[in-house]
Parts: structure tokens; C-alpha cells; sequence
């Protein structure tokens, strides 16, 4: 298809990036240690961390590591929400030569074993509020270091203290745990500091990240992101947004509030890398759930960027202290990880007076493939257009392209895409073409201007609050009850979430209730996870080959 999209860009937002120009992303983290060495990169609970202190914290990590002995390439993965600790970190693991390997904090301990056993991770950087899950898994894996911070450390002196005997003995939100040879983060900081830096010779096509997501066997994969994936996506998302970022008056630093996890693709570069490029002080938000709390972080800055999904925003505008927050400054909202509803862009652009410029990505697209015009305060009800250097293609089940206008697969090519699925070549072959085009499994149409629109989704996929949530993964841990005789989940809208979870179940033990079912559900399966709905029926309606029919259900919930 021709890029028929190119002739409804911005004025001044070129066709390509060069993805090329950062050797990789440690070259690009490291120039910005220089340039912005005296700025404020983040903050987190009153306590502003520099560039210049982030590149020294990261470089002592970074020593610690390599002393562990573990080769270059060597996974490691990251356990925390959004403190201080995470940056550092995360830049630590890149200028050693490892990779990283996001893991949800509330994950259960049946999901953090598969995602350690799954990509080989030797070492782990986990906030002490969730140790005693690895802890639970520790024998299962091959985890050989395990690092464990805590809320306050970074914060120094006596809020320090005071934050973490608030966390570990008021809210009581630090189970016990016991790990052998654990290491303090701030002790790992205090050693490296005495140990030599070796800087590694990483290159573009190198991985960077693990970003794990699901599929529709409802096997957790692992995207395999390489440092120019992710670099061309910080490129592409600077050029998409300089319209408004850029306008008069030039901002000195632009402030950005980082409120999605950064474990999640879309914090990750569209706030962290992004940011770091920009020199911009990132606002990081550990509890986002806590709304007022949320608010009172918000009215200490004036802020010029904002990414979040539909649910949060319609959470924080619908709150009766948000429009006390001075908006004068935010020049760009970015809406990601599922549909931006029209009455939650028209809420938040009354309260704010900034529209949402919705997006879309997913993990394999490292993440955002399209995006609507951020200079154009116009809700479309679409994802937008593709962005610099990314093409979008339209496809029947055999493959071909589809006429303008006509529903098809979303297929995605371009510098961002996946390098393909970790250590699974045959779930890559089903989602790469010939023609290097990614299929998303999203149904999707593109009018005559290149804008694309999402009709439907192929895959059985829910989309929970901006979280990908796999039928099969649900159904495998639900049948394991031993009152269960079958099952059947699928999504179910929701004005909260999107979409909600609900099961369909045939009773194995009659007596079996649902609250006994929310409870198991409950220690198997992360919160977003977890039905909200359970339905007991006496059969589930089939195939004629006895395949459980989700859709015929799906449906049926719906119309309910």
C-alpha cells in the first residue's frame, strides 16, 4: 500500500527517523548523564534524584553486577513499582551488558516462576514489599542474586526511616521473607562503589529488554526487544510530539508525570527513556490507585506531559479535588493500552483543557506503532496514523492486503518490531510475515486519510484497565480447582476497566460456591487477573468437536 497516511502529518514531523544514530541505548542514556548532569531527573515522594547522580548510582550497580560474575547478555530482572530505585536500576543493567526483565510486582508466585524459569534470569532487583514472592520460588528457578530495597532508603536520613517503619510496621505492607545472601540495594550501591566499571561494547542489534506478554495459547512470551527497537520508538515518539512540545514558549525541562508502572512498555519509553533523551524530571507516582494521594503529588508541579489509560484519567477527573491543579502547562496526553472513550476526553479536556492524543502498541511494537495528531484537538475515535519509518497493512486470513475501507488484521513494520518471541520460533512464525510485518491479532480498518481504526480483536484477548488478560491462562488455573469440572472466561464490558473478566463454570462438587472460587482465584492470579463475575451453568455450549465456544458466551454476556 502506499503511505497514504504521510499527507495527514503534522507540519515539520518527517516521513523516517534514523534509528541508527544512538549505537544503542546505553550510548543514548549516557550522553544524557552528561548533558543534563546538573538537572532533576526524577523525584518520587519529595526526593529529587539528578542525571549526574543517577549515572554515578548506576555505574556502581552496574560494577556489583558484573562482580556476580554473570556473562554479558545475562538477564536480570527488575520487581518494583515506581521508585527511585527503578531508573537506576534499569540504566545499571543496560551498562553492564545484561538484559532487562520487567516483572509486575503483585505477580503470584505461579507467575513469577514462569516468567524467571522462562527467560534464564540469573539476578533480581525486587522491592522488599513483594521478597517473600521470590522468595517462594527461589528453589524452582535458576535465581542466583537477589537484590531487595526498600521504600524509604533513597529518600535519606529521617524520612527515610521514618517512610519505612511507617511501610513495614503501620500498614504492615512487608511480609516476612527470608533470602539467603540477599544483598540491600543500598549496600550493593556502597560495595560497587569500591569496585571497577567495566563498560561493555553494546551494540543496536543486542537485546535490551524481555517484555513479557501473552499470546493466544495463553503462554506468557517474552517479546525480545533489542536496543534499536526500542531507541527508533523513543525517536519516533519525540518527532511525533515536537508539534506541541516544542511550540512557544521552549520549555527550559519539561515535566512528566509517570504514573504507569514502569515495568509496563509504555512507561517505560514513552516516560523513563523518552524523558531521559528530553532531560526531562520525571514524576514518579508508586501508587496511582491512590487517587487523592495522586492529586497532592500533582499540585506541587506543574506539569507539560501526561500518559495514562482511559481509566486513569477518568478516575482523576472525576475527582472533585483534581480541578484544583494548575494545568497551564501540560501540552500533551498521551492515551495508551486500551480505548480512550469519548466522554473521558471530553471530562478531562473540560477540566484540563488539554485533549488525549490517543495511541496504539503493543509489547511487541516496543510499544507505540500509531498515534492521532497531538497538534489536532479533535477526538477521532481511531488510533491515529502510523508513525515516522512505520507502515501499516491491512490483511485477509491468507495474508493479502485488503481494499481501503474493507476490515483486515493490523500488520505492523518498522524499526520498532520485535526481534521476535524469546526462545519460541514457532510463536514467531505465526506472527511474522514473509514481508517483516508483525500481525497484532487486532481487526482493524484504514480510511482514505491513513488513519486506522479498531473493529474488533482476533485473538480472545481482554483488555483489563490497559493489561492484556489471556482466556486460556485463566481457564488452566480455574480448572484446576477441584470442584471445577470445566470452564470458560471471557470479557465482559465494563465501565471501570474497560473490560471485566467473567468465567462461565460446570461444577465438579456441587456444593462448590463462588466466593470459594474468588479466594482461590485470588492466590493463583495478579488482582487485574481475577473474575469479577462467575457464572455457574449446568454445560457450556460447543463445537461439534466439543470445542468450548467463548464467543456464543461472550455474546450472550454482553446482550445480558
Amino acid at each position: 500500500m502506499d503511505k497514504i497516511w504521510l499527507k495527514s502529518y503534522p507540519p515539520g514531523v518527517p516521513a523516517d527517523i534514523n534509528p541508527d544514530q544512538y549505537r544503542s541505548l546505553v550510548h543514548l542514556l549516557e550522553e544524557a548523564f552528561q548533558k543534563y548532569a546538573g538537572r532533576n531527573a526524577y523525584v518520587c515522594m519529595d526526593k529529587f534524584l539528578t542525571y549526574g547522580e543517577l549515572d554515578a548510582y548506576s555505574k556502581r550497580l552496574a560494577a556489583w553486577l558484573q562482580s556476580r560474575g554473570m556473562a554479558k547478555g545475562a538477564r536480570v530482572a527488575i520487581m518494583m513499582p515506581n521508585v527511585l530505585q527503578y531508573p537506576i536500576a534499569l540504566a545499571a543493567i543496560l551498562r553492564a551488558g545484561y538484559v532487562v526483565v520487567n516483572v509486575n510486582p503483585l505477580y503470584t508466585a505461579r507467575e513469577l516462576e514462569h516468567q524467571i524459569r522462562d527467560s534464564g534470569a540469573e539476578a533480581i532487583i525486587v522491592l522488599e514489599n513483594f521478597a517473600h514472592t521470590v522468595e517462594e520460588v527461589l528453589g524452582k528457578t535458576q535465581l542466583r542474586h537477589v537484590v531487595v530495597a526498600s521504600m524509604g532508603e533513597m529518600l535519606g536520613g529521617v524520612k527515610g526511616m521514618l517512610v519505612n517503619f511507617v511501610v513495614r510496621n503501620v500498614k504492615k505492607m512487608v511480609p516476612e521473607f527470608t533470602i539467603p545472601n540477599m544483598v540491600r540495594f543500598k549496600d550493593a550501591l556502597a560495595q560497587g562503589a569500591r569496585m571497577t566499571f567495566t563498560a561493555q561494547d553494546v551494540k543496536a542489534s543486542d537485546i535490551a529488554f524481555l517484555q513479557y506478554t501473552g499470546g493466544t495459547t495463553g503462554v506468557s512470551k517474552g517479546a525480545t526487544l533489542t536496543h534499536r527497537n526500542v531507541t527508533a520508538n523513543v525517536l519516533q515518539m519525540e518527532e511525533w510530539s515536537k508539534p506541541v512540545m516544542t511550540r512557544e514558549p521552549i520549555l527550559e525541562q519539561s515535566t512528566i508525570v509517570c504514573a504507569l508502572p514502569l515495568y509496563h512498555i509504555f512507561a517505560l519509553t514513552v516516560c523513563a527513556l523518552w524523558g531521559m533523551r528530553a532531560g526531562a524530571l520525571n514524576l514518579l507516582i508508586p501508587n496511582p490507585r491512590d487517587i487523592p494521594g495522586f492529586i497532592k503529588e500533582l499540585q506541587k508541579y506543574q506539569v507539560n506531559m501526561f500518559p495514562a489509560v482511559n481509566t486513569l484519567f477518568n478516575a482523576l477527573a472525576n475527582h472533585p479535588d483534581f480541578a484544583k491543579v494548575d494545568f497551564s502547562g501540560l501540552r500533551l496526553c498521551n492515551g495508551g493500552g486500551m480505548a480512550v472513550q469519548a466522554a473521558v476526553n471530553d471530562k478531562w479536556k473540560q477540566v484540563t483543557g488539554t485533549h488525549i492524543t490517543e495511541g496504539y502498541g503493543l509489547s511487541e511494537t516496543s510499544p507505540v506503532a500509531t498515534a492521532n495528531r497531538c497538534d489536532v484537538p479533535v477526538y477521532t475515535g481511531t488510533i491515529g496514523l502510523p508513525l515516522p519509518s512505520t507502515e501499516i497493512a491491512i490483511l485477509d486470513d491468507d495474508g493479502n492486503e485488503v481494499a481501503l475501507g474493507q476490515p483486515g488484521e493490523i500488520a505492523i513494520r518498522g524499526p520498532q518490531v520485535m526481534a521476535g518471541y524469546w526462545n519460541r520460533p514457532d510463536e514467531t512464525a505465526k506472527v511474522m510475515t514473509g514481508g517483516g510485518y508483525f500481525k497484532s491479532g487486532d481487526v482493524g480498518v484504514m480510511d482514505e486519510n491513513g488513519y486506522v481504526k479498531i473493529v474488533d480483536r482476533k485473538k480472545d484477548m481482554i483488555l483489563v484497565s490497559g493489561f492484556n488478560v489471556y482466556p486460556n491462562e485463566l481457564e488452566a488455573v480455574i480448572a484446576a480447582h477441584a470442584g471445577v469440572l470445566e470452564c470458560a472466561v471471557v470479557g465482559v464490558p465494563d465501565q471501570h476497566s474497560g473490560e471485566a473478566v467473567k468465567v462461565f463454570v460446570v461444577r465438579r462438587d456441587p456444593n462448590l460456591t463462588a466466593d470459594q472460587l474468588m479466594e482461590y482465584c485470588k492466590q493463583q492470579l495478579t488482582g487485574y487477573k481475577k473474575p469479577k463475575y462467575i457464572e455457574f451453568r449446568d454445560e457450556l455450549p460447543k463445537t461439534n468437536v466439543g470445542k468450548i465456544l467463548r464467543r456464543a458466551l461472550r455474546e450472550e454476556a454482553q446482550a445480558a
